[in-house]
């Protein structure tokens, strides 16, 4: 079933001229990202060539996504902004909150049990603006996307930052927080700094064991976790066009681990194939029709240094499988060094667990390959050494892979198979003895392994590869397995190697599934009330923030000088606190609960000027608010990295912290501030964060002149009496001025609302 095809038909039948548009304007050939973005401005047809990495631009996306961890602080905005219904097609996918503890139906129920109150909410909600929504079980937010809504040259937004797996199907495909999708649900424009473009040549075929999966590994390795920050990866080549639709899906999910605003590819028959075998035929005919331009230009790519920012060229034939981390996905290890760089590194050797699957890896092609590996290890007596679970991606992907035989190839070896959600990729992994904090490795191939990711445990080391190597690396139980030249002693004392994995790109059966748990919105939801009880401990009904009042902000707190990496995960931490993700003030007890204090160098600690004693940060900033004291957050470099959850930048701002003063920003956390009213600013000059210090009260001395291209003043006035003035810059234009003096973008959403009533 296609969904939403008039929508698409709409999108395709004005590319050739806003195409054309833009190609008078730029006068020259278009990469693949240049077309999507010129055919997606919110007025329309070209008439100026905007700046990379300088201009704002507003474009119109064609849809919304929203996972059920951060739907619910998106709806509940979108609640207050006095719209009756959502003016783009969107949708819920109940994926975040399923904890993956002993098995798939048990942890599915008890997931039921326990968020029904969320889940009803959110299906209310839904139902009443005229929203999709995928229920629990259904699958993960970014394959149901891939699965069921991307198209070739789309543009989509997601409250989530690996919304960009949607670029396996040529979208540009960008995470945001839930404000930002308020504001495309409530039929404003959405405003995106104008990306710069990274071009990734890729040469060659794959073939053995690398994976598509490497690619990415590799170029994570080269462009680090923030080398892609505000840039979109485009990928193009040969080795480009050779692989499957899921594999691109896969590089491009993960790219939001170098920081990226999104990964794309060009249209080509792999993205057909994969639309043919999804039902969505009519798409895939469209798409051909309009098929030179869903991809970058013959002269972009045939001389890609002269259209691109950044070129990076990648030979398949040669590219080995690798293994990224521990503790960060761009520590990238090719597969025939790891066992010296282990023992170098004193990382574990010993493997405790092989976890596959996950929004990144979780294809047919994926399932095929790793299946391939496990029933080698029955055939040829080899004893898995590693506990071994699968994560599926989708109930469509797990019915088929039942129906073929995969489940059970899998639990053949021990296998546990879990939901169809997030679980382990996002610290909803109930593991046993996880608390004990022991030192350990596990190897999976999902994106993202930052400390205590997984399984809360920050001496868990977690290495990130492809199904089909975890899968060989879980049998031999070794971190330094090569299994391109190492053998393994099987049952009966002999030396076996494995084979390299074989698999299908596509099921020949087709897909298959009963149920995929999608309920659709009613026609009129005007009738339709959401209720939200006043003593839930889930659920909160938001209060507007306050205006600026137009004063200087004086004497203000430093609650914290973070030390180091500190990345939304670190701000908001998730697992056990996902369950608060609708209640603001609830939630709001583990703010920056993870960062390290540069005072003292420990986490959750830090000093009370009220007081002078030391306390969690949390409750010292409440002491704050409660005195109606502002304070100031300090950060390191490419502070928010990580996921897009706007609870990072909300949980601040409603406990009474008004700056975020930091080396360098993630984008998406960045933006986030800006939305609810914050100032996020950096450092003139990074050296000034050594003069912070640790019972400083804080003044600004010219917000009152804020204004775009203007660098603002902060006088820090030290316990001894003496001050330093630093200056901080800023990149907020007109229009996210208005944000701030309003107290936050939404604000501005509901006062346009009621003005036009």
């Amino acid at each position: 079933m296609a969904f939403d095809i008039e929508m698409i038909k709409e999108v395709y039948a004005r590319y050739p001229e806003r195409i054309e548009a833009a190609r008078k304007i730029l006068n020259r050939p278009l990469s693949l990202s240049e077309k999507i973005l010129y055919t997606h401005l919110w007025d329309g047809k070209a008439t100026e060539v905007f700046e990379r990495g300088g201009s704002y631009v507003d474009f119109a996306p064609d849809r919304v996504a929203m996972q059920d961890a951060t739907a619910q602080m998106a709806l509940l905005q979108f609640m207050q902004a006095g719209k009756p219904k959502a003016a783009v097609p969107s949708t819920v996918h109940a994926d975040h909150l399923i904890q993956a503890r002993v098995g798939a139906d048990k942890d599915l129920q008890e997931s039921i049990n326990k968020n029904n109150e969320v889940y009803n909410f959110l299906e209310s909600v839904s139902d009443k603006y005229g929203i999709g929504f995928w229920k629990p079980g259904a699958g993960i937010i970014h394959q149901v996307v891939l699965e069921n809504y991307a198209f070739p040259g789309g543009m989509m937004i997601g409250t989530d930052s690996h919304t960009v797996n949607a670029g396996g199907l040529g979208m540009v495909a960008i995470g945001v927080g839930g404000a930002d999708a308020v504001d495309v649900m409530a039929g404003m424009p959405w405003e995106l700094k104008f990306p710069k473009l990274i071009g990734v040549k890729l040469t060659g075929k794959m073939s053995g064991w690398t994976s598509a999966k490497d690619v990415i590994l590799k170029v994570a390795g080269i462009l680090t976790v923030k080398g892609g920050t505000g840039a979109i990866v485009e990928y193009f080549g040969e080795g480009a066009i050779s692989m499957s639709c899921t594999g691109k899906g896969t590089i491009c999910n993960m790219g939001a681990e170098i920081g990226a605003t999104t990964s794309t590819f060009g249209y080509d028959d792999s993205m057909a194939r994969y639309l043919k075998a999804t039902g969505r035929t009519e798409v895939a005919e469209m798409a051909n029709e309009i098929r030179e331009h869903l991809t970058g230009d013959d002269e972009v790519y045939a001389n890609p240094e002269k259209y691109f920012d950044q070129v990076i060229e990648i030979n398949l034939d040669t590219l080995e499988p690798h293994l990224n981390g521990p503790f960060s996905p761009d520590i990238a290890t090719p597969i025939s060094e790891m066992a010296a760089r282990a023992a170098k590194e004193g990382w574990p050797t010993e493997v405790k667990v092989g976890l596959i699957g996950s929004c990144t890896n979780s294809s047919y092609e994926d399932i095929s390959r790793a299946a391939s590996i496990a029933a080698q290890a029955e055939a040829k007596n080899l004893k898995t050494k590693s506990e071994f679970t699968v994560t599926p991606g989708s109930e469509q992907v797990r019915f088929t892979i039942e129906r073929d035989g995969f489940i059970k190839t899998f639990e053949s070896i021990g296998g546990d198979v879990f939901a169809n959600a997030c679980g382990p990729c996002i610290g909803q992994w109930a593991r046993a003895g996880a608390d004990k904090q022991k030192k350990n490795t596990i190897v999976h191939s999902f994106n993202r392994n930052f400390s205590k990711r997984a399984d809360g445990n920050p001496n868990t080391h977690a290495f990130v590869g492809s199904p089909e190597l975890v899968t060989a690396i879980a049998i031999a139980g070794n971190l330094g397995f090569n299994p391109l030249k190492d053998s393994l002693t099987n049952e009966r004392g002999e030396q076996v190697m494995l084979d390299p994995p074989t698999g299908h790109e596509l099921p020949e059966k087709g897909f298959d599934v009963e149920d995929a748990g999608y309920l659709a919105p009613a026609e009129d939801g005007s009738g339709i009330d959401v209720v939200v009880k006043p003593d839930s401990q889930r659920l909160e009904l938001l209060t507007p923030f306050e205006a600026w009042d137009g004063k200087n902000i004086t004497g203000m707190k430093l609650l914290i000088k973070a030390h180091g990496k500190c990345t939304t995960d670190h701000i908001s931490m998730a697992g056990p606190w996902l369950r608060f993700r609708g209640h603001l003030d609830n939630i709001s007890n583990n703010t920056l609960t993870g960062a390290v204090n540069a005072f003292s160098m420990e986490s959750n600690s830090v000093k009370s000027q009220l007081t002078g004693e030391h306390g969690e940060v949390p409750a010292v900033q409440r002491e704050y608010k409660a005195a109606n004291i502002a304070s100031i957050v300090v950060g390191d470099s490419n502070y928010g990295e990580g996921s897009s959850r706007e609870h990072a930048a909300m949980q601040p701002r409603h406990l009474g912290v008004r700056i975020v003063l930091v080396k360098s920003f993630a984008r998406i956390h960045e933006t986030n501030l800006k939305k609810q009213g914050m100032l996020g600013l950096t450092f003139a000059n990074e050296s000034d964060y050594d003069k912070i210090q640790e019972d400083d009260t804080i003044n600004m001395l010219d917000l009152v002149d804020f204004a775009p291209g203007k660098n603002l003043n902060l006088e820090f006035v030290h316990a001894d009496g003496t001050k330093d003035v630093i200056e901080t810059k800023h990149t907020y234009n007109a229009s996210q001025i208005e944000w701030f003096k309003a107290g936050s973008a939404l604000n501005l959403i509901r006062l346009k609302s009621q003005a036009q009533a």
